[in-house]
């Protein structure tokens, strides 16, 4: 989950704790544009207060308005809709065609959001499943996954930490890298053993480390919320980092190089027993191909693929780095060919 979704769940166990009444409202089902996903929170306090958001701002004003002319019905969860018609999605400022379905939760010692939030800050995932005729609810611990359920009945979803990004090196890519995956939401670890890169290291946000890479990549436990980036150009460093995350279950794994380096890198790890099944993991060349040449550029390109990875959207193999750069070698070639 992301840090806007974790930081409503911790206020509204704040605010229960300080004796508040407070209503959770969940994004269950969207339809056309919207400009939130399903999944995505809003907290509203009794006195209006509120904290998150599951519009551009035009449905949270309707919401606070809502409990503080009615109060919060405490009896149990109901689901509400907004944009069924063409003039309330103008009126409640949704995109032409767009319709958002909410689960609106009265809060209570029952809905255990403080329970949720204990075992978020263990760096557990855990599936909470809401009975909307009682408004019972129950926690389950699981591995990671981002799956919302809703049939009407009950609602499932699934909390767990932010997605963390280790970037081995703090060369100048790394800076550009890691200021676009802070925007991104990340949890960023640098880890770079050289002193000359780390004593000029100036990306706040980001928590930097000393130790050798594999190390690095152990003491972190990666899990399958996690993604790892090789940047160093240093075999002795990147490799060390790659051998053991390719082993892990994060959910990508990419390091930068041309081709041919990308190769003799693969034949490097298959020599530390490496297997093929987990060589087939590596993204390398990272990214996708953009054109790009600098290392803003570069740093974009990488990171959409890490989004498409996270998303769970198959990048076309034309787009990798590698098979545009072939196609573009053909091309080129050919074209050399005619010029003769």
């Amino acid at each position: 989950m992301d840090s806007v979704d974790l930081e409503v769940l911790k206020a509204s166990a704040h605010w229960l704790d300080s004796g508040y009444r407070a209503l959770l409202v969940t994004v269950v089902r969207t339809w056309g544009s919207s400009p939130r996903p399903e999944g995505a929170l809003l907290a509203v306090r009794e006195d209006g207060l509120v904290v998150g958001s599951v519009s551009g701002g035009c449905i949270e004003d309707d919401l606070i308005d809502r409990v503080r002319r009615s109060g919060i019905d405490t009896t149990r969860p109901y689901t509400l809709q907004y944009g069924v018609t063409a003039q309330e999605a103008q009126r409640f400022g949704l995109p032409c065609g767009g319709t958002i379905e909410l689960v609106l939760e009265p809060l209570g010692p029952y809905s255990r959001i403080a329970s949720l939030c204990e075992a978020i800050e263990h760096g557990q995932v855990v599936v909470r499943t809401l009975e909307l005729a009682t408004g019972a609810v129950t926690l389950e611990s699981m591995g990671a996954a981002d799956r919302l359920l809703f049939d009407g009945v009950r609602l499932t979803t699934v909390h767990g930490p932010r997605y963390r990004l280790l970037v081995i090196g703090a060369g100048q890519l790394s800076r550009y890298l890691c200021r676009i995956a802070l925007g991104l939401d990340y949890q960023v670890t640098v880890c770079d053993p050289r002193e000359e890169y780390v004593d000029a290291w100036d990306v706040p946000g980001t928590s930097l480390v000393r130790t050798m890479p594999d190390d690095t990549v152990l003491a972190m436990k990666l899990d399958e919320r996690s993604a790892v980036i090789a940047l160093t150009h240093d075999p002795k460093l990147d490799d060390l980092a790659l051998m053991e995350a390719l082993k892990t279950p994060a959910f990508y794994v990419g390091a930068i190089g041309s081709r041919r380096n990308n190769a003799a890198r693969r034949e490097r790890l298959r020599q530390f027993d490496v297997t093929d099944a987990e060589l087939a993991r590596l993204h390398g060349p990272a990214g996708i191909y953009i054109g790009s040449r600098t290392p803003p550029e570069i740093a974009v390109s990488i990171l959409a693929e890490v989004t498409a990875a996270k998303n769970g959207v198959a990048v076309p193999e034309r787009m990798g780095v590698a098979a545009a750069k072939e196609a573009e070698a053909a091309v080129a070639m050919g074209g050399c060919v005619v010029a003769v």
